[in-house]
């Protein structure tokens, strides 16, 4: 049987170094990998940054998974993908590699369910924006995300994604989840701010382990 999807398009911020973390940047639906890679000019140097397209055409874009609605997928089609993205990541990160998730919008979405089917995989998930997978095939039972390190960033005027959906993703990671969890409100709508990425920075070298020395360099001093 053929392969449901193409084998993904990636965009590199530098050399993929293997003795290095992981960062996996996830684009929003309609949107490609292009624009998402350069988050990681903002972000702490040492890791290896690789911005994945999304396998499915949409809106000019792609995107992680058919959909009901905005910010709920269809439990088949996120599964399949969630399958092919595993068989890109698996190779080049194996046991030992740590891998974080950064998902903006539908790549929010997408990262959450990775890391519901698999909390012990990845050494930290950042949802900015967006909402899990609820109702999606991915288990959301109190205690899934024990200890899991999760940064969630959210914009109290997002019209973009549902607010019942924000609520829920908000209480959720805050409480039954038992996620390690890092939360930021911004008084904005459904973008990043500088605050957030700074945050998000130091959450980034904290997860990876980033040496110090990288951190001063980045920032100019000694």
């Amino acid at each position: 049987m053929d392969a449901p999807f193409a084998e993904p398009t990636v965009a590199w911020q530098g050399a993929d170094d293997p003795a290095q973390p992981l960062i996996v940047l996830l684009h929003g639906r309609g949107s490609d990998e292009s624009g998402i890679i350069g988050l990681a000019s903002h972000l702490p140097a040492g890791p290896s940054y690789a911005a994945v397209r999304a396998p499915i055409p949409a809106g000019g874009g792609f995107a992680w998974f058919a959909n009901r609605g905005i910010g709920r997928p269809v439990a088949g089609s996120l599964e399949q993908t969630m399958a092919w993205f595993r068989g890109w990541l698996d190779p080049l990160a194996p046991a030992g590699r740590p891998v974080i998730l950064v998902g903006f919008s539908g790549g929010a979405a997408f990262a959450g369910g990775l890391l519901l089917a698999d909390p012990a995989r990845f050494a930290g998930t950042a949802i900015l924006y967006g909402t899990l997978p609820f109702d999606a095939g991915v288990p959301t039972t109190p205690g899934r995300l024990d200890g899991a390190p999760v940064f969630l960033a959210h914009g109290d005027a997002d019209t973009v994604i549902p607010a019942d959906l924000l609520g829920r993703t908000w209480d959720y990671i805050l409480g039954t989840s038992g996620a390690d969890a890092h939360a930021r409100k911004d008084p904005g709508g459904h973008a990043l701010t500088t605050e957030t990425v700074a945050e998000l920075g130091t959450w980034i070298t904290d997860r990876a382990q980033v040496p110090s020395v990288l951190v001063a360099e980045q920032a100019g001093t000694e």
